[in-house]
């Protein structure tokens, strides 16, 4: 028995090896056929594949041979998807049932697990806006004390947590990484820089406003702007030109249009980055703790409904009716992203760079024959609430989230893979294809300077220190998902005429309250509402912090900056 037990491990052993061998062979032909340009050598390349085949190994003699993740459906996760999962499969032999489902419907599925204390996936890339919500709830995965704990064995040496760019935003009050970033993509300000350049646009433009024409650096510029293109300028090549570009179609995506941080680029939170304290973008104030939600309604404290809240919406409503083609009031965000790729739209404030690689195709109305961009990316204008310190516009960080109390064996499979998908093997060239960075390393490297040109100041954003004030939802949100639906039912009702800005932010505002009572009264793991006592709203409002009092002149003068200057200010290491 002992030498026929003997056979049998030697056997063993030797089919081990075999898949190693062969997994290291996969990994070479992937590394030569794929995963170029890196950051790492090829011996870096394979040494670090190394390390991923012998930890599937281990999980595969678990029992372990499949995974299943999901994410939404962007040029990213549709390269990992297609891509990488079957890297992955080749190089370690486990299978990765990879999908992509619309944004809403991850939200969905997320709460459903939650709610259930089941996970249907075993790994998901979804929102860090929901960092404030998985905190709370207390359902999902610490990695911090994963990586040190139970996941020790399955943590990649080279993760390299400090080259991640997004690591703050998945970072919960304790001070503890709740997910791993995969994919970030800021909401920048996109305009035609070869219109902005034409010399005769430039000394109309002057003679009527009285500055240059140039990137706004405030909302008033931006609006002057827009009926300049829509009323002046009309046409180009025949053509009719729009100043300004939106989507206002009663539908999930018109939540995003604000909870993006439209209203803190109004200027309606408090100053402070990430997100404003005590006030946040979304107006919800919290209490000394930093933690404890205490109300949204001016009346209890918050900035849902302040003048600056209701100032952003107003402009969102009269811009859209104004300056945009008519079709994009019946528009959802899928439907309108495509529009300025088309060579009718002058410029758009809210314009999220996860576009970039849709709008450098060949053959584009707004490409050079050269495959040069004929339109550039900046920051966002800032509205009159606005001031020095404040968020400055949003920042998506798509990251990687578990559950507490699922399958140790799947979890760990599916951090594998997560760790495989961010990798510094696979990210640059993932980076490349999906142009949302996550890594330092990649957006410092040679081909992302080569690449620079071709991507309109996406690379020169991305190196500059203003990146840091574009920011995803923060911790003062409670519950994400139930909190989220409550904006696009409001807003739409400004969008068709049937509240004014006034009576559908007080209504959002109320209804915010409501929910955050509710989540009181069901109590969470941590940091529960805990709602002020309505009170005078005069109380509140005030010219030293948020909720701020409404200013006599929402319309101060334009002001410019030239798209030159702006570049010479960031190599400077400034923001602006």
């Amino acid at each position: 028995m002992r030498l026929r037990y003997s056979a049998l491990a030697l056997a063993a052993c030797t089919a081990l090896t075999g898949q190693a061998l062969a997994g290291e062979a996969e990994a070479k032909r992937w590394i030569d056929s794929e995963f170029q340009p890196s950051t790492l050598t090829k011996e870096q390349q394979m040494a670090e594949l190394k390390w991923f085949i012998e930890a599937a190994d281990k999980l595969k003699a678990k029992g372990v041979k499949e995974i299943s993740v999901v994410s939404e459906t962007i040029t990213t996760h549709e390269y990992e998807s297609k891509t990488l999962a079957r890297a992955f499969e080749e190089i370690t032999g486990i299978r990765v049932k990879h999908d992509l489902i619309q944004e809403g419907d991850v939200v969905e599925k997320l709460q459903t697990s939650m709610q259930s204390g089941k996970s249907i996936y075993d790994g998901w890339i979804s929102d860090s806006d929901l960092i404030g919500t998985h905190y709370r709830y207390g359902k999902v995965m610490n990695l911090t004390d994963y990586m040190a704990g139970k996941g020790r064995e399955w943590t990649n040496p080279g993760l390299d947590l400090k080259d991640f760019i997004g690591t703050k935003f998945t970072t919960a009050p304790d001070g503890k990484l709740y997910q791993l970033p995969d994919q970030q993509f800021a909401n920048l300000y996109w305009f035609r820089a070869d219109l902005f350049a034409r010399q005769d646009l430039k000394d109309k433009f002057k003679a009527k406003y009285g500055y240059e024409l140039g990137v706004p650096l405030n909302w008033s510029a931006y609006e002057d702007i827009a009926d300049f293109f829509t009323n002046d300028v009309k046409t180009i090549d025949g053509k009719p030109i729009y100043g300004h570009m939106d989507y206002g179609k009663k539908d999930p995506s018109l939540g995003w249009r604000f909870t993006d941080a439209w209203l803190s680029m109004a200027g309606s939170a408090d100053i402070g980055t990430p997100n404003g304290l005590p006030i946040d973008e979304w107006g919800i104030r919290v209490a000394d703790d930093k933690c404890t939600p205490v109300g949204a309604s001016v009346a209890r404290g918050g900035a849902a409904n302040s003048p600056a809240a209701v100032y952003a919406l107003t402009k969102y409503v009269d811009w859209m009716k104004k300056y945009a083609p008519k079709e994009a009031m019946g528009m959802t965000f899928g439907e309108a992203g495509p529009v300025p790729a088309q060579g009718q739209i002058a410029q758009q404030i809210f314009w999220y760079t996860a576009f970039t690689a849709d709008m450098t195709k060949p053959g584009l109305p707004v490409v050079n024959a050269d495959g040069t961009p004929k339109w550039r990316m900046a920051p966002g204008p800032n509205g009159p609430y606005w001031k020095q310190g404040m968020q400055n516009g949003y920042q998506d960080v798509g990251s990687w989230t578990f559950f507490s109390g699922h399958d140790e064996n799947r979890t760990a499979a599916a951090w594998l893979y997560a760790q495989f998908v961010t990798a510094k093997t696979t990210s640059l060239k993932k980076t490349l294809v999906g142009l949302t960075p996550i890594r330092e390393s990649d957006i410092q490297s040679k081909a992302m300077t080569d690449m620079a040109p071709k991507l309109g100041g996406l690379v020169e954003f991305y190196r500059s220190p203003a990146r840091v004030a574009w920011s995803p939802t923060g911790t003062n949100v409670p519950d994400y998902p139930k909190l989220a639906q409550l904006w696009w039912k409001n807003v739409a009702t400004a969008v068709t005429g049937e509240k004014t800005p006034q009576a559908a932010m007080d209504n959002l505002a109320a209804e915010m309250d409501q929910v955050m009572a509710r989540l009181e009264r069901a109590g969470m793991a941590k940091c529960a509402p805990k709602l002020n006592p309505k009170g005078d709203p005069a109380k509140y409002l005030s010219t030293k912090a948020a909720p701020w009092a409404k200013l006599d002149n929402e319309k101060p003068k334009g002001q410019t900056i030239a798209y030159d200057t702006l570049l010479a200010a960031w190599k400077a290491g400034k923001e602006r």
